[in-house]
């Protein structure tokens, strides 16, 4: 396997940014200090559910997470995450509730990461996807794998504790792989899952299965889903992407051959596109592009040499 270095474009992947924020794991079974820390004047929380927080717009135009201080949070005690500490000495946490609070003023309203994480600085953003990644591992896995009794929340939201047999769960995170392949002609391969609307076009992703390498994997689901072979593999850059426990590994890959036989099971529809080609069916309206918060729409950029159209989050 290679690494891509020499034609990344200057632009960062969604979600990938540095946030500022140390996670400081050190803490997280540390009571006293979490005590100390939530109950610090200058301590921020947010509300997460269903994967949507609150956001809203500044003045001056910046969109941000509707944080809190800790003392206006509403109450929760089991379901309170701790996310980290930020330069000046801030810590943040993250509080799971059924349902999003009211905003008296208004203004703020719900988002999930495909539109707000495109919209947040990188700390807001950073704190969002751990959050988000706590809440949906949280609620999927409140039982033991074990013994299958009912487990309890330990380290900050970071920990599942079965009190009947003693297991620690840990939160779940799936490696996947996305890969943008090209043929010896520099065409592009662009699949249309069975789900996905008309004109949807992206990379073809993948689960990594137990026992096999990444680079085996970029091989194993490209000839799965649409019957084309692959040689040399390029690493780009990872992603986190909680939809709902993933961790995208993005790849450039180079296909030995280029007959399409797609598997109908999780492919609907396969194209080889120039980048003529592409850029006509974006105009047309014929493409509809991937969303621009996932690494797919920029493994497509490195490779047709320019931002895709922008297409609506929903």
């Amino acid at each position: 396997m290679t690494t891509w270095t020499d034609h990344t474009a200057d632009r960062p992947i969604s979600l990938t940014a540095p946030s500022g924020i140390d996670r400081a794991a050190h803490h997280r079974l540390d009571e006293a200090w979490l005590a100390a820390a939530w109950s610090h004047p200058t301590t921020r929380c947010f509300v997460v559910s269903g994967g949507q927080v609150l956001i809203d717009e500044t003045p001056d135009g910046r969109t941000e997470l509707v944080m809190t201080p800790s003392f206006e949070a509403p109450l929760t005690e089991a379901h309170r995450y701790f996310l980290g500490i930020d330069a000046d000495g801030v810590s943040y946490f993250a509080l799971q509730k059924d349902a999003l609070p009211g905003r008296i003023d208004q203004s703020a309203r719900p988002a999930g990461l495909r539109e707000a994480g495109l919209l947040l600085s990188p700390r807001d953003a950073g704190l969002m996807v751990h959050a988000v990644g706590l809440e949906n591992w949280q609620r999927t896995h409140r039982f033991c794998s074990r013994c299958g009794e009912r487990t309890v929340i330990a380290a900050a939201g970071h920990i599942r504790r079965c009190q009947a047999c003693g297991a620690e769960h840990y939160p779940r995170t799936d490696p996947a792989v996305i890969m943008a392949v090209t043929d010896e002609d520099d065409r592009i391969l662009l699949g249309r899952q069975v789900h996905w609307p008309e004109g949807r076009f992206s990379t073809l992703a993948g689960f990594v299965e137990p026992g096999e390498s990444i680079e085996q994997a970029v091989r194993r689901e490209v000839c799965e889903e649409v019957g084309v072979t692959v040689g040399p593999v390029e690493y780009v850059a990872s992603q986190p992407w909680p939809f709902p426990s993933s961790l995208m590994l993005g790849f450039m890959a180079r296909a030995t051959s280029t007959a399409i036989d797609v598997d109908g099971d999780e492919i609907h529809e396969a194209r080889w596109f120039s980048r003529e080609e592409l850029h006509s069916a974006f105009e047309s309206g014929e493409v509809l592009p991937p969303y621009g918060i996932s690494i797919a729409a920029r493994l497509i950029e490195m490779w047709y040499g320019k931002p895709l159209p922008m297409r609506s989050f929903v």
